[in-house]
């Protein structure tokens, strides 16, 4: 037996109480979500190029039935902070890496284990093999927040510097802000730069005022947060193949009815897709871009390149399955799916 009452006794309920024109109208009354990104709303940072299809999808079908409210550029806090936010649901969703969320799921520092992916379609392949089915659940079991998506960021992640450098020998104390999370940490100390954890939105000024000498990025992220201005020399590790996320709280999944959640989850789904066919070229474009602007790429000796990953392998990989064994069949998964 249903045991919700039927909308025709609510009606009449409401009818005989004299309620009812207050009850339709606060039925009618779109649903509104806040949504948090700390990047500018441009394509070049890559939270816009899975949030504006998203936000077309609703319009298109759910029309004005759900309501997005999108703050850009940290404007509801430091990501740290709008994690909790989320968690307790006084923001509805938020749109970040894996990154941020190791600070609560450990685990989810394995995606930023260096030279994990070789490229954006490994990452879709191994991510739609199960692993982001797996992630989901594991964070939603956690801290009660859900993935609605897995995008990209806009490009490989690559080292960018006020100076040249041609080897990996002449990163040596050299200081990168990087993620603050241990996967980050560990494997730029492999590297044999110094990492040095900063909130993005305080890295331009950083680097301007030399409390870092550079920093590990994607290109798109370069140009959204004009970097480009305060580095010229870009070496082209290629060490992290970096996923873009939407998340949303159980606040937030809970305001959407139960006749609306198909289309929700249907514009999350081809946000996904439309954002991660257009990635390629937005970087590709990023690129053109940058170097138009002044910025020199490098590229890493093979022989460098296949040291780093063994080193990777070795000194990186086998400790972090150790200490987190839920991440050894996910490893797994992504190692099969190259």
């Amino acid at each position: 037996m249903n045991r919700f009452p039927s909308r025709r006794s609510v009606l009449a309920g409401a009818a005989a109480t004299g309620l009812c024109a207050p009850f339709i109208a606060k039925a009618a009354a779109p649903i509104s979500l806040r949504v948090s990104s700390a990047a500018p709303a441009d394509k070049f940072g890559a939270h816009y190029l899975w949030y504006k299809p998203f936000a077309e999808q609703i319009a298109k079908l759910a029309g004005d039935r759900i309501k997005l409210e999108y703050f850009p550029n940290g404007q509801l806090g430091k990501e740290a902070d709008v994690v909790n936010q989320v968690k307790v649901g006084s923001v509805d969703m938020m749109l970040t890496g894996a990154s941020i969320w190791a600070t609560v799921v450990p685990e989810f520092g394995m995606l930023d284990l260096g030279f994990l992916f070789s490229s954006y379609d490994h990452c879709s392949r191994a991510l739609d093999a199960g692993v982001g089915q797996a992630y989901d659940k594991m964070l939603s079991d956690r801290t009660g927040v859900n993935i609605l998506g897995w995008g990209f960021q806009v490009g490989a992640r690559s080292i960018y510097t006020k100076k040249p450098i041609a080897s990996v020998a002449e990163l040596k104390g050299v200081k990168l802000r990087v993620l603050p999370t241990k996967a980050f940490i560990d494997t730029f100390n492999i590297i044999g730069a110094t990492p040095t954890p900063i909130p993005i939105n305080e890295l331009y000024t950083a680097v301007q005022t030399g409390v870092v000498d550079g920093f590990e990025h994607d290109p798109g992220t370069a140009i959204a947060y004009k970097l480009f201005e305060v580095t010229n020399r870009g070496f082209l590790t290629r060490h992290i193949y970096t996923p873009m996320l939407a998340y949303i709280g159980k606040r937030g999944l809970a305001k959407i009815p139960a006749d609306l959640m198909p289309a929700f989850r249907q514009a999350a789904d081809e946000a996904t897709r439309i954002s991660r066919a257009e990635v390629k070229d937005v970087e590709a474009e990023a690129v053109t871009e940058l170097k138009g602007k002044g910025m020199a790429y490098t590229e890493v000796p093979e022989a460098e390149i296949a040291e780093l990953k063994r080193r990777m392998a070795n000194e990186l990989y086998k400790p972090y399955l150790t200490q987190y064994p839920a991440t050894a069949p996910l490893f797994e998964k992504i190692q099969a799916t190259a």
